[in-house]
């Protein structure tokens, strides 16, 4: 797992985050399909990850959703600090015995269920974002039908579409209805 403490790890994290909920909570969860996720997401093989694994999997995800979903920052930092709280351990360091370079880890320990790191990275990641950009981490797509989290890039106009994608269909079909 990539260290914390620039933003591009955050962001990247965070990225994983919201691939991971929407993975885990948009559709019925399959291990090739989380596996796929955190592959893509720098995670090594073998992963151990079984079906057992799926529902406190997505439980978590569902815990990470309220943050993307959060009405502002005020509530994004509020269920983070929740998460935390509940969830994280003090921070620690490690390299896993020598696999990867030092980092930074709240979960129990090395060997911590899938659904312990995959709520203390995210919630410390995204709460990273929070603090460095003083907006919410991310959101929820407003396409009809779509759902899926996004993090928020930074500055700019509030994002509200998960990809470009999205935001033309929402325009085309928009324009059909007044049409």
């Amino acid at each position: 797992m990539p260290p914390f403490l620039s933003g591009r790890s955050a962001r990247s994290a965070a990225q994983r985050a919201a691939d991971l909920v929407a993975v885990l909570v948009l559709a019925e969860p399959t291990v090739p399909a989380v596996s796929e996720v955190l592959l893509r997401h720098g995670e090594r093989e073998p992963l151990g990850l079984t079906e057992r694994d799926l529902v406190p999997l997505r439980a978590a995800a569902v815990d990470l959703r309220r943050v993307f979903a959060a009405e502002d920052v005020d509530e994004a930092a509020a269920l983070l600090n929740e998460l935390l709280a509940r969830h994280a351990h003090p921070p620690r360091l490690t390299t896993h015995g020598g696999a990867h370079d030092w980092h930074l880890h709240v979960d129990s320990r090395d060997d911590a269920s899938w659904d312990e790191w995959l709520r203390t990275s995210s919630a410390l990641a995204l709460a990273v974002l929070l603090a460095e950009r003083q907006q919410a981490p991310g959101g929820i797509c407003a396409a009809r039908g779509c759902g899926r989290p996004f993090v928020t890039a930074g500055s700019g106009s509030p994002r509200r579409y998960c990809s470009s994608r999205c935001a033309t269909r929402e325009r085309v079909a928009a324009h059909r209805r007044r049409a």
